[in-house]
């Protein structure tokens, strides 16, 4: 259960992000023509080594489990008259960081919790992370944990006054983000979690909840890589966060820090983390590559794709197109929850993130963003909620698997990649629950649409397929 409450504290980052002051709602319908995001990024010089390092080692998050809390193996790691992060002796999802409002140490999960994992035995930056579990629902360490913490830490100590910070979020976070398979990422009700509990205007801790969570399955995404940050006009599938892209990636936050004093500390560091973001390259394709079959496969490409998906090369460009769900056909769920279910739009257009200076909004619409492709075969699995194992099936819809699973190996550290097909091996299965069991006929978890392969002979999908290696 720990990890469970550990992994809440860097899976707000994937967010990479009804009308509020300021802001007017615009939304794609279904059945209007696909459309453009509109040119609206604001980009600011930063230094990106130095994005990095506030990434790994500051309290941008907030708050986070006093030390005396974790496990003594945990501890065991970390050498506490060091007055810095331990960064060489924690894996790189950890930060060790003093808490300047409470004066004691704490430990909390960062962006790369869901930003960064192994793949084929090396840790790649910015890579989605597959292999977040956020199936396990509340248990007896749950209920029990305030009195443990006030037991060992003492009730009046600063030590518990930290716990106190982030347990008053996690304790509904635990509540509201279950999933039914390991893998997808609950990113946005994990956030809605924490603002139903914040003042927008301030940012401080409100007792009574701001609006009521939403029923019905948790909406979940696949986590997409951070090297494509910088050619996209909204940050994520629904185009619905746009604006400056510093207080988007920042969201994180409300998880832990006490205010929006706090938050524009963080805020006037994230031009360096948006630096760093634009800084990131993609990984190259670790095998041989069919050149002329390449060549093919541009051209199909470029005939077939590359109106919403963009081209690469010298020469490149992205549209930023919202293709409306009549069109595109993929699962509805998440674009539809975000359109008139959550009461995070409300908050947020309402919210210092959007009122304040360099303002960020929320602007969901009813269809998914093409995303752009650089290192589109290191990133499976692919739809917005990764309901489709590699590019074979992608291509070719009739493939995809109804309910499938990966091994645990390569949910846990990468391994187990399909070279031929371009995406994770994996199994069918006879069953229909169990976290490591994607089945597709649940509501948010559906891989139909993006059939525009299917019209493609087997040479030529596997013509595309091999120019996709390359970007």
């Amino acid at each position: 259960m720990m990890e469970r409450f550990y992994w809440c504290f860097g899976v707000l980052l994937v967010m990479l992000g009804c009308s509020g002051p300021g802001w007017v709602q615009h939304a794609t319908e279904e059945g209007e023509v696909v459309h453009a995001v509109p040119d609206a990024v604001i980009h600011y010089p930063g230094d990106a080594e130095k994005g990095l390092n506030y990434l790994l080692n500051a309290n941008y998050i907030g708050s986070g489990y006093p030390l005396e809390l974790m496990p003594k193996n945990f501890k065991a790691k970390l050498d506490t008259a060091d007055t810095k992060a331990t960064r060489s002796r924690l894996e790189p999802e950890f930060n060790f960081v003093l808490d300047e409002r409470r004066k004691v140490w704490i430990v909390q999960k960062n962006c790369f919790t869901c930003h960064g994992g192994p793949f084929q035995g090396e840790y790649t930056y910015g890579l989605g992370n597959t292999a977040g579990d956020f199936t396990d629902k509340p248990g007896l360490t749950s209920k029990l944990l305030p009195a443990i913490a006030a037991k060992k830490l003492g009730k009046d100590t600063d030590a518990h006054k930290a716990f106190t910070d982030v347990w008053q979020y996690l304790r509904v976070v635990e509540q509201e983000a279950v999933t039914p398979v390991k893998g997808v990422n609950p990113a946005f009700r994990i956030e809605e979690a924490c603002v139903m509990y914040r003042n927008p205007a301030d940012l401080t801790y409100v007792e009574a909840p701001n609006f009521t969570m939403a029923a019905g399955p948790v909406p979940v995404a696949d986590v997409p890589p951070l090297w494509n940050v910088d050619k996209k006009r909204a940050l994520y599938y629904n185009g619905m966060g746009r604006g400056d892209f510093r207080k988007l990636l920042m969201q994180a936050s409300v998880l832990g820090i006490k205010d929006s004093t706090e938050a524009r500390k963080v805020f006037n560091q994230f031009h360096d983390v948006v630096a760093w973001a634009a800084s990131l390259q993609p990984p190259k394709w670790p095998g041989n590559i069919n050149k002329a079959l390449a060549i093919e496969g541009k051209v199909l490409f470029a005939d077939n794709c590359g109106k919403c998906h963009g081209s690469y090369g010298d020469k490149s460009s992205y549209p930023n197109k919202i293709i409306p769900l009549s069109k595109i056909g993929t699962d509805p769920y998440y674009a539809r929850y975000f359109y008139k279910h959550s009461g995070l739009v409300n908050w947020y257009n309402n919210s210092w993130y959007a009122t304040s200076s360099a303002p960020s909004q929320m602007l969901p619409s009813l269809g998914y963003v093409a995303p752009p492709l650089d290192g589109v075969w290191a990133t499976a699995p692919y739809l917005h909620n990764g309901s489709v194992p590699d590019l074979e099936s992608l291509l070719n819809s009739e493939s995809r698997p109804t309910r499938w699973h990966r091994s645990a190996a390569a949910q846990a550290n990468g391994d187990d990649y399909d070279f031929e097909r371009v995406g994770w091996k994996y199994k069918q299965s006879t069953k229909s629950k169990g976290k490591l069991v994607y089945n597709t006929t649940k509501p948010g978890y559906g891989n139909a649409g993006h059939t525009y392969g299917d019209k493609l002979s087997d040479a030529e999908r596997k013509a595309v397929i091999e120019y996709l290696k390359t970007l």
